[in-house]
């Protein structure tokens, strides 16, 4: 994994690590044949991005201790699913990307120039 690359063809840098970020819980959003659901958007999620997926059936803002998920509140970094955050744009709730952190595969999905409207700034480092 250590050659992955983000959307912009760089080394992949990491989501989040509190809460502790990815299908592999490693704080990147990497991905691999288990990983079907493709979280690959690392996301700062926001209030209508999480009503949003609870409404699709995703809720994230509720802990879940079996699983070791505190749930996410607003400003929260988590690797999104790709479909799911183009649902989201489509319906005008898509929260705000870490390009450097976003795995490449999202570009599959979702147009580099569309991800790079809703970047956040550069210097906002991973937590």
């Amino acid at each position: 994994m250590g050659k992955t690359k983000n959307v912009l063809g760089q080394p992949l840098d990491p989501c989040c690590f509190s809460p502790r970020t990815g299908f592999y819980r490693d704080g990147f959003c990497n991905t691999g044949p288990q990983d079907l659901g493709a979280h690959i958007v690392c996301a700062q999620v926001t209030a209508e991005f999480l009503d949003y997926t609870k409404a699709q059936g995703n809720d994230l803002s509720t802990p879940v201790p079996a699983f070791h998920f505190p749930g996410l509140k607003p400003g929260d970094r988590w690797c999104l699913c790709a479909l799911r955050w183009k649902e989201a744009l489509d319906a005008g709730v898509a929260p705000p990307v870490v390009l450097a952190s976003t795995h490449e595969n999202t570009l599959e999905v979702v147009p580099l120039e569309v991800l790079q409207e809703y970047a956040l700034d550069a210097e906002e480092s991973a937590t």
